[in-house]
């Protein structure tokens, strides 16, 4: 396995760019086919790299096939033009070769673009990308769950995963609704899952250390925080530091789940922001965020492995989709096992404004 240990320009890459090849994964449901061809191409021509390899996904496979193919064909880099799914499937199977994955978001979510941070509503932004970008070494989730029949299953991730509340949230999701208005179908979604949410109890231990005992309504591990409509989860991930980050939700009713609205949608943002000024760098400042974190509906933890067992089987979901019931989980991050193709230094200020844009 190749890992990338910096971030590396394209034109330092070890065949010359007439022979690079890109390939592209893509969901024919989320995409504009013609449209998104024709503007990979555009680029692809000015780049002078050889001929673009197209592989559409299907119901039964969203994207994993595609991209051993788009491999086993030579493909330098991987683009995953699609939802949240889509680029997962991808990133599995890049995930420690000498390929990047880049990314063309399509989806409701595009949870890694946010947080990379990627245009999201800029097609010839993200296939310029593709082209003329540099490869991130960021870091990659591993997951093993046990089903409640006993059986044991293998899933990587990119952004988080977890149960309870926001796995059952996304099964309780209206898909008809969810194409109508986007994320905002979540709301509706959040709403009825609160009123049914039940809390669980499990075990769990950290980074090899003693087990512990723990309640709550949900239970994320996140190799980074931002969510849709500007919502900061995990305002000290990064997804490039080499630990997940660890939420532990146990709000005591309605004002509970008030607090922890209102610290994800707002606090968690400005916290995030303070914390990488220079005012946050420095020790007053560092105990500063640490006393800000200290909420009680919300506890967060950091490490490298996690494991979990339930005392009863809940739902479970990996990078935004539901994968149905567990009663356990193992992750472990790889550090820097992933390379994402990312926009080079002369095109991120502009790129910058359109994230931003874009989240607000």
């Amino acid at each position: 396995m190749s890992t990338p240990s910096e971030t590396a320009p394209a034109d330092q890459d070890a065949l010359p760019t007439e022979q690079r090849t890109a390939a592209v994964v893509y969901n024919p449901v989320k995409v504009h086919l013609e449209t998104l061809k024709s503007t990979v191409a555009k680029h692809q021509q000015e780049a002078g790299w050889a001929e673009t390899l197209w592989f559409e996904t299907t119901e039964e496979d969203p994207g994993g096939g595609m991209a051993k193919a788009a491999l086993e064909a030579g493909a330098d880099v991987v683009a995953a033009a699609g939802g949240d799914g889509t680029v997962r499937a991808v990133a599995e199977v890049v995930h420690g070769s000498d390929a990047a994955l880049a990314l063309l978001p399509s989806g409701t979510g595009n949870l890694l673009a946010r947080n990379i941070p990627a245009p999201i509503d800029d097609l010839g932004a993200s296939a310029h990308t593709i082209f003329h970008g540099e490869d991130r070494a960021i870091d990659f989730g591993e997951l093993e769950v046990e089903r409640p029949g006993g059986e044991r299953e293998q899933f990587g991730f990119v952004v988080m995963a977890g149960l309870g509340l926001d796995a059952r949230m996304l099964v309780n999701t209206n898909d008809d609704l969810k194409k109508k208005v986007g994320w905002l179908a979540y709301v509706d979604s959040l709403f009825r899952s609160v009123r049914d949410a039940d809390a669980f109890e499990f075990r769990y231990r950290l980074d090899g250390d003693s087990n512990h005992s723990a309640r709550a309504h949900s239970l994320i591990v996140g190799n980074c925080g931002m969510l849709q409509a500007g919502a900061t989860l995990l305002p000290d991930a990064e997804i490039d530091d080499g630990v997940f980050d660890i939420v532990v939700m146990r709000p005591h009713g309605f004002f509970g789940w008030v607090r922890i609205g209102a610290r994800v949608f707002w606090e968690n943002a400005i916290l995030r922001s303070f914390r990488r000024s220079r005012a946050g760098q420095t020790e007053v400042g560092k105990r500063i965020a640490t006393k800000a974190r200290e909420e009680r509906p919300l506890r967060y933890i950091r490490g490298q492995e996690f494991v979990a067992r339930l005392e009863r089987p809940d739902e479970f979901e990996i990078d935004g989709d539901p994968v149905g019931e567990v009663v356990a989980f193992k992750a472990r991050i790889d550090a820097g096992g992933l390379r994402v193709r990312v926009a080079g230094p002369q095109d991120q200020t502009r790129n910058t404004r359109r994230v931003e844009n874009a989240h607000s």
